[in-house]
């Protein structure tokens, strides 16, 4: 029996269309519960305020970098969005004299438009975002080999997934999505093979960078977060890292402040990758098969799943 059509986007699969036993024990988590999910491979942390979450995503770069050395470079995978914590690596770098020679950093999308990807002049460039919140503020003397700085681009999508064969990626940090994706890694349309069931796990896991067509509900949200609203001037299109490469990364590192995504959608991930229940509908509940998963949360941004009129 075919399952339900999204109720957001009935050509697309998202959580919309998962069981509704499954959808309700999710809403009704309280905080405490998810604390209380954490397993064997999966940790669940809690911080009280902003400062120390920010403090601790940006020291999670401060950590990788530091075991850097020339025999063995190692570097860390990281989001733009959140942002926040990007200044505090540089500050961070300049404190310490941390030199970067051997370091590497990647970031793990960016927008595509117009048969490739956008120039780093774009507005929207998440290259851009690095670069200006982080890597331009490193003392000269400590910064990174350019050649250390990896940015998903159409020609060189192959040298980039490789180079995670290459250097040791310690941590790969991310964001979740509101359609409970990490990077781009959204979920399919709902056609062909895939019109009454999504794509099995081990399907989807097989993805590496790649362009990928957005979600509807990902066009929006970044409409709603950078763009001022403007949907229209949203590219429908990105380059992401995939999961390959994720499933190179030591450890995945999730942080959620309760900006990017909703006190649902912070639930339902969590719940689905303590008790490893993969489905590619939700693609972050596939980081239930990762040996090594984080995920960390601002309290006060959980919320509550209550309805509540505005």
């Amino acid at each position: 029996m075919s399952r339900p059509l999204s109720v957001v986007a009935p050509e697309w699969w998202d959580y919309t269309t998962l069981d509704k036993e499954l959808i309700g024990d999710a809403a009704r988590l309280t905080p405490e519960e998810m604390l209380g999910l954490s397993r064997p491979g999966f940790e669940v942390v809690f911080y009280d305020t902003r400062e120390s979450f920010y403090l601790a995503e940006a020291l999670e770069y401060i950590e990788a970098w530091a075991q850097a050395t020339e025999e063995q470079p190692a570097g860390i995978c990281g989001p733009v969005g959140p942002t926040e914590q990007l200044p505090l690596v540089a500050q961070l770098v300049n404190a310490l004299g941390l030199d970067l020679r051997h370091a590497h950093f990647w970031g793990m999308d960016e927008w595509y438009a117009d048969g490739g990807e956008v120039p780093v002049e774009h507005e929207l460039s998440f290259e851009r975002a690095d670069r200006e919140l982080c890597f331009d503020r490193i003392d000269r003397g400590l910064t990174m080999r350019e050649e250390n700085l990896h940015f998903p681009k159409v020609a060189n999508l192959e040298d980039y997934s490789a180079s995670f064969e290459r250097v040791r990626c310690v941590v790969m940090q991310g964001g979740q999505g509101e359609v409970a994706h990490w990077a781009f890694n959204d979920p399919p349309r709902r056609e062909g093979e895939y019109g009454d069931e999504p794509p099995p796990p081990e399907e989807y896991l097989k993805l590496g960078a790649r362009v990928v067509d957005l979600h509807p509900l990902t066009i929006i949200q970044n409409a709603r977060t950078s763009g001022g609203g403007q949907a229209s001037e949203v590219p429908t299109q990105a380059l992401t890292v995939g999961p390959v490469e994720t499933w190179r990364a030591e450890r995945v590192s999730i942080w959620q402040a309760g900006r990017h995504n909703s006190p649902f959608g912070m639930r339902l991930t969590t719940l689905m990758v303590s008790k490893k229940i993969a489905d590619s509908s939700v693609p972050m509940s596939l980081l239930a098969l990762h040996p090594n998963v984080r995920f960390s949360f601002y309290r006060p941004g959980i919320g509550t799943c209550a309805a509540e009129m505005h």
